[in-house]
């Protein structure tokens, strides 16, 4: 999905340093973070408190603002801004979350320091392929299908949100899902693996 001219407009107040532009980048975009360390945190199998989430927010948002906003000034519009935004706030996540998960001691420090800079290199890795995947499978969906998938995996988006931006039933928002995830499955296994 292109970028929107919403989110262009949003973009170009916070390059520009408008008064206000951060605060309205953060109301638009807020949910979908917490939605990427949500999920993150669930596929890692890392338990996570509300003071965590709150703590890997605020460090995906200062990420975001480091160096005069250089990751926005990055971003070349070949994706949605919500799409980029997934990516660079699922990289941040699988960092710090490595961090909340003690290692063996038993390990060596040198081992432990060289296997949590593997686990995070995959981790990251596994995080664009699968939202590459996520993009690949859209292309195939029908079109309603398609609008619910990318709306709950790429922009984050409530199933009440979802039930009011398309004017469909809340309950057939998760037979949708559930499909659209089958049929990821079904390709997954389809595809050869590169080796």
């Amino acid at each position: 999905m292109a970028l929107t001219p919403l989110d262009r407009t949003i973009l170009q107040r916070c390059l520009n340093h408008e008064v206000g532009a951060w605060n309205d980048f953060v109301d638009r975009f807020l949910g979908l973070i917490y939605h990427v360390i949500h999920y993150t945190a669930h596929l890692r199998s890392v338990p996570i408190s509300p003071e965590n989430v709150e703590d890997l927010a605020q460090e995906i948002l200062l990420q975001i603002v480091a160096n005069d906003y250089a990751v926005l000034r990055q971003f070349r519009g070949k994706s949605s801004l919500a799409t980029y935004l997934t990516v660079i706030a699922r990289r941040v996540a699988v960092t710090e979350l490595q961090k909340l998960v003690p290692p063996p001691k038993s390990i060596s420090p040198e081992f432990r320091k060289s296997s949590q800079e593997a686990r995070e290199s995959r981790g990251v890795q596994a995080g664009i392929e699968n939202l590459e995947q996520v993009q690949q499978l859209l292309k195939k969906l029908p079109a309603r299908e398609r609008s619910v998938v990318r709306l709950f995996y790429i922009e984050g988006r409530t199933y009440e949100e979802i039930s009011a931006a398309l004017n469909i039933p809340v309950n057939s928002i998760g037979p949708v899902l559930s499909r659209a995830k089958k049929r990821l499955r079904q390709e997954e296994q389809t595809t050869p693996s590169e080796s």
